[in-house]
């Protein structure tokens, strides 16, 4: 399921990578074009590109208008900024240190442990999916659910507490894992899903 996602999000991420690409290569062609007197009359090189219309406006706009196109920029940057932070984190991979002794250390691959996280969660009797993300050498573990609306959270936090995380703290070996949780409501699929 956790690879599943994974491909999901690359294939989202590819396509819209392609398509600002596409919109930035047509623009940059046109102002070229247009630089290198392709277009005759009122698109020539020589005439502005904002024409009196828009200059107007512009010019007699009340303050506000800047205003307005400075929070535009900010809601795009943060926009980015949060879509390039989504891509850092996904990409968790690594080693988990499991054990330190003498004689050396132990260690397991992040990918693998978060599979099994993800597997664990998924298996909980009101989860429809699950995908799980486990890093640092001292592991830190993300996991993100859907679970059908109509179920008990109770259920959905019991499962999760005598399953998931007691797996996970005993291949550790530890008391105490960091994890952080999150989880959407969605409604239940219209046909019955394949028990595990």
């Amino acid at each position: 399921m956790r690879a599943q996602m994974n491909r999901k999000t690359a294939r989202v991420n590819r396509w819209g990578l392609a398509v600002v690409g596409l919109v930035l290569t047509i623009l940059g062609g046109l102002a070229l074009a247009r630089a290198l007197g392709a277009f005759p009359g009122s698109w020539s090189a020589g005439t502005p590109i904002a024409g009196g219309d828009v200059a107007g406006f512009f010019a007699g706009a009340s303050p506000w208008i800047w205003w307005a196109v400075a929070l535009v920029a900010i809601v795009i940057a943060l926009l980015a900024l949060r879509w390039l932070f989504v891509q850092g984190r996904r990409q968790a991979h690594g080693v988990v240190r499991v054990e330190r002794s003498p004689a050396g250390v132990t260690e397991v691959a992040a990918g693998g442990m978060a599979d099994a996280v993800a597997t664990d969660a998924a298996a909980g009797p009101s989860v429809l999916n699950a995908d799980a993300d486990v890093s640092g050498p001292a592991p830190h573990v993300r996991l993100r659910m859907a679970a059908d609306e109509k179920a008990p959270m109770a259920e959905l936090t019991g499962h999760l507490s005598t399953v998931t995380l007691a797996h996970l703290r005993d291949a550790l070996e530890r008391d105490h894992v960091p994890v952080v949780a999150r989880v959407s409501l969605e409604p239940s699929p219209s046909q019955h899903r394949m028990v595990r």
